[in-house]
């Protein structure tokens, strides 16, 4: 049986601040019955409170410059009736997202937060520590709010991981009847920070959550983390915006007629 809950009790989060102590503190206090961690649990931490205690703060009155200086590449930019610039881009990490990830929501005025430096060595960190701090085999998924390509709305996905198989790899098995399954492969880590999500709420200051019941899924904390699920940049099939790719056609076309021209 799938179990899942938030953890409550825990407050705001500084730079500096102990992140293991805390949830260990909030595991230790939350008053359900079977709430403490065991072996095969996976604690799954918003990545706003990583980015908190690591000091990923940043003093910045336009956030546009934010997201500039995160983005790697462009891959489409829209500009609404009203005027607001929405850009989707590759950052640092190699998430394609809105924003770069740069979040100006519950952050003092003048402030933004950036994304973890390195989201899954901050998952790795968090699951020693609670592995050391409480003896359970746990594995750590830190998640962030990302939209999706031609769907409507955002959930909660996976930017890192430790101790978690990100995939379910169900390539060579077969199906209820009988017929070999050739590409299936559950991104798992992605499954589980979106139902995570439906208990951890966006403005119910409520972090962290456990999930119970996928053992299966826990194991070294060598695994390969989250930033195995981006796709390289050679099997990218969308690697622009539809706007920015007929630009780019358009220009290479009037190069090579430019040429054309200029040769005959």
């Amino acid at each position: 049986m799938l179990q899942i809950w938030a953890l409550p009790g825990i407050g705001e989060i500084a730079p500096g601040t102990d992140l293991v102590a805390v949830i260990r503190a909030a595991v230790d206090a939350d008053p359900r019955e079977g709430s403490g961690l065991r072996d095969g649990d996976i604690v799954v931490v918003t990545s706003k409170i990583v980015s908190k205690a690591e000091g990923r703060v940043l003093h910045a009155d336009d956030r546009e410059d934010a997201i500039t200086r995160e983005t790697v590449r462009l891959v489409a930019s829209r500009t609404s009736p009203a005027g607001h610039v929405t850009r989707i881009v590759e950052n640092r990490l190699g998430i394609v997202s809105a924003a770069a990830g740069v979040d100006a929501s519950n952050t003092p005025e003048g402030t933004v937060l950036l994304l973890p430096e390195d989201p899954d060595a901050s998952a790795r960190a968090l699951a020693a520590g609670l592995r050391d701090a409480t003896g359970a085999r746990v594995g750590v998924l830190i998640t962030d709010t990302l939209g999706r390509a031609w769907r409507e709305g955002q959930t909660d996905h996976a930017i890192g991981a430790a101790g978690v198989r990100v995939f379910e790899d169900l390539r060579g098995t077969t199906d209820a009847e009988g017929r070999p399954l050739v590409v299936t492969l559950p991104c798992v880590a992605d499954e589980i920070a979106a139902a995570t999500d439906l208990v951890k709420g966006k403005a119910a200051r409520l972090p962290v959550a456990v999930v119970r019941g996928r053992a299966d899924l826990v194991g070294d904390l060598d695994l390969p983390g989250a930033r195995s699920i981006v796709r390289p940049a050679e099997r990218d099939m969308f690697a622009l915006g539809s706007d920015e790719a007929y630009a780019a056609g358009f220009a290479a076309g009037r190069t090579a007629a430019d040429d054309t021209a200029a040769d005959g």
